[in-house]
């Protein structure tokens, strides 16, 4: 029985931060496992070792021919059980969030009791094969992760585009140069981007020329980075392109 294992917690002990087992008043000792596991989830991580040496100098006080061999035994078989249970309930649990903590837990445990394993226990194939579930889980839930990413940033991707016809490619090129430049009323700029690489990915992805991709390379030089100083490379849109002028409407009364 794990009480033969595990301290239990003395009567009338109200401390808060035990490593014992069990309540301070009188518990059923039938239900010794369930207080085991709320002290795992309990206590401090940096308690874990502390706790597994505690527990040991117990059992071997009590027990003439115990070694820590069969103690390591039977600690570890408990841990990889109950890390087995969890690993294999569904990921919409109504307990979950609880289950992925508890997890987390079990495998500090886990580490902590390889650290101590001089007999490569946790080489049996019940620990490979609880390692390799608990992988598993966790590669399916980062799965399940960058599905749910892929799908937010997918939502506005579309399979259309605007079509411009052959040849006027700078014309529309010219009005994205000039709404940069509108204002508001208050003299802010109606739109803003701290980089002309945004209007220049924009109108590759979502334009065509003649039904034809338009190349980032070769409108790149009607967008310069500093248009205060656009540098030798910068290319201004020929006059026979500037087909349409934007301008403030009047003002309504």
């Amino acid at each position: 029985m794990s009480i033969t294992y595990f301290k239990p917690r003395d009567r009338f002990n109200f401390a808060k931060d035990t490593l014992d087992i069990g309540n301070p008043l009188q518990w059923d000792r039938s239900h010794f496992l369930k207080h085991f596991f709320k002290r795992v989830f309990a206590i401090p991580e940096d308690r874990i070792d502390e706790f597994y040496q505690r527990h040991l100098a117990y059992y071997l006080s009590r027990h003439t021919h115990g070694t820590e061999e069969i103690f390591f035994k039977y600690f570890w078989s408990l841990i990889e059980r109950q890390l087995k249970v969890l690993l294999g309930k569904d990921v919409y649990d109504k307990n979950h969030l609880r289950n992925e903590r508890e997890i987390v837990r079990l495998q500090k445990f886990t580490a902590m009791l390889i650290s101590h394993d001089r007999w490569n226990i946790h080489k049996s194939n019940d620990a490979v094969i609880a390692q390799q579930e608990s992988e598993i889980v966790a590669l399916k839930q980062e799965v399940t992760q960058l599905k749910a990413d892929l799908k937010k940033v997918t939502l506005l991707e579309t399979e259309g585009y605007i079509n411009i016809p052959e040849g006027y490619r700078n014309a529309v090129l010219h009005l994205h140069l000039q709404m940069q430049e509108l204002k508001t009323p208050e003299g802010r700029e109606l739109m803003f981007s701290q980089t002309q690489s945004v209007w220049m990915k924009m109108i590759c992805k979502y334009f065509r020329e003649g039904d034809k991709e338009i190349n980032y390379e070769t409108i790149r030089r009607y967008f310069p980075s500093d248009k205060r100083e656009p540098g030798d490379k910068h290319a201004d849109i020929p006059a026979k392109s500037k087909l349409f002028t934007i301008n403030p409407a009047k003002k309504r009364s």
